[in-house]
């Protein structure tokens, strides 16, 4: 197994009655509350983190969101370019500009070659589904998202792997006479793929298209369903096994001295759920097409009910859609975190136990991205857990070695 190391890089120095009081802390916080010399503070601080993760051995992982203090990375390509010339050993993920809400993705295939190219082959490309806030932020609607979606990733594919002169697409959503990126990505044909959804539908695209898999805070129960779809869509396909290294995990990870020094510690990682998950309707749950037909009437709901390993059910399956997943996992406290399998905290000796059991609850995954820093976190805290996990737990998680799952 291996690790990957992210932090959004938040602003969470807003007072709480100002947040309280917003319409939506990722929509619609004015930029007045956010003092530049503090958030180019914020940002010295992470890219140092970034930095020593190459030291301990650790890839990084590189988040894009817009429009609110989740996160101050509104430009991947920008960040990940910076990572090129501070990183030597690591692989870089882009979990990733928001194709589907960018009108040329001919151009972000232009930026994910580039940045594979200064890092001389380490990087990884990550396709996320935008949020419903980041559908306002952009100027797009949620109608035919998903449609858009997989077109974009067809259509940079094809721009990463065209090495042979001018091509060109003629899509349902996208349309571009003359193709022909310099340079070229350094890995060829094309740096590895990744995808981050859960749903039924969209686990089981990315399991015919050979992705590798990302579940982000789904629990156990969610986590094992949607790598259930993802096989078994490629068993229907006829196409072969693959081992748990196409399956990916990303949790709030801590590492302390102790188990209650990392589970206190670790505890600030919930900021990011408590405070950067609340959102108005108008920008998330509402918005035409943000959900499946099937999903939507629960969404209006004003007390769902709530299942412990999975959360407000859908017609799928039984898994949630994102915006369902979020709204589950608002204000839970750190015990509630950890027995959900979305927090692991503790000491190196009871991080590893948890990181172990939870992978046998899924049936493996050969990659575990650590949100790793949020909130109110200091730099000397997260600096800390990045040692401790990097030399203490890592070594362990890569002796298990990738196994065939069908």
């Amino acid at each position: 197994m291996d690790a990957w190391w992210q932090c959004e890089i938040p602003y969470p120095d807003v007072a709480k009655n100002i947040t309280d009081a917003a319409d939506s802390v990722r929509a619609s916080l004015p930029n007045s509350y956010c003092d530049p010399a503090t958030a180019a503070r914020h940002f010295d601080e992470v890219m140092d983190e970034f930095a020593y993760c190459d030291e301990v051995g650790m890839n990084v992982v590189c988040i894009e969101h817009h429009a609110g203090i989740n996160s101050m990375i509104g430009s991947n390509p920008m960040i990940t370019g910076a990572l090129a010339r501070q990183t030597k050993k690591v692989r870089v993920l882009s979990l990733g500009t928001l194709v589907s809400l960018r009108p040329d993705p001919v151009r972000v295939a232009e930026e994910y070659a580039t940045a594979d190219t200064m890092l001389r082959g380490r990087f990884d490309i990550g396709f996320v589904k935008s949020g419903g806030t980041e559908m306002a932020s952009a100027n797009m609607q949620p109608v035919n998202n998903e449609e858009r979606f997989w077109e974009a990733i067809d259509l940079v594919q094809k721009a990463l792997t065209s090495h042979d002169g001018p091509v060109s697409w003629e899509g349902k959503h996208f349309h571009h006479r003359h193709i022909n990126i310099w340079p070229g990505p350094y890995q060829r044909p094309m740096p590895p793929m990744w995808a981050a959804t859960g749903d039924p539908r969209s686990a089981a695209e990315v399991g015919r298209r050979g992705f590798r898999h990302v579940l982000v805070l789904r629990g156990p129960e969610g986590t094992k369903s949607a790598y259930e779809a993802h096989r078994n869509a490629r068993r229907e396909a006829g196409l072969p096994k693959v081992t748990t290294d196409n399956f990916a995990y990303a949790a709030m990870v801590y590492v302390g001295d102790t188990h209650d020094e990392g589970v206190e510690v670790g505890s600030q990682l919930l900021w990011f759920l408590n405070t950067s998950l609340k959102s108005a309707p108008q920008y998330n749950k509402f918005l035409p097409g943000a959900a499946p037909p099937q999903a939507a009437p629960g969404l209006y709901r004003t007390k769902p009910k709530v299942d412990a390993g999975i959360g407000f059910k859908d017609a799928e399956k039984g898994v949630t859609t994102a915006s369902q997943n979020s709204q589950k996992l608002m204000a839970l406290t750190a015990k509630e975190a950890m027995d959900q399998g979305i927090l692991f905290a503790g000491s190196p000796d009871t991080v590893h136990k948890q990181i172990t059991e939870f992978y046998d609850k899924v049936g493996g995954f050969g990659h575990l991205v650590l949100i790793g820093r949020s909130g109110h976190m200091t730099h000397a805290e997260s600096m800390k857990g990045i040692k401790l996990f990097g030399e203490e737990v890592l070594p362990r998680l890569r002796e298990i070695a990738p196994i065939e799952v069908g």
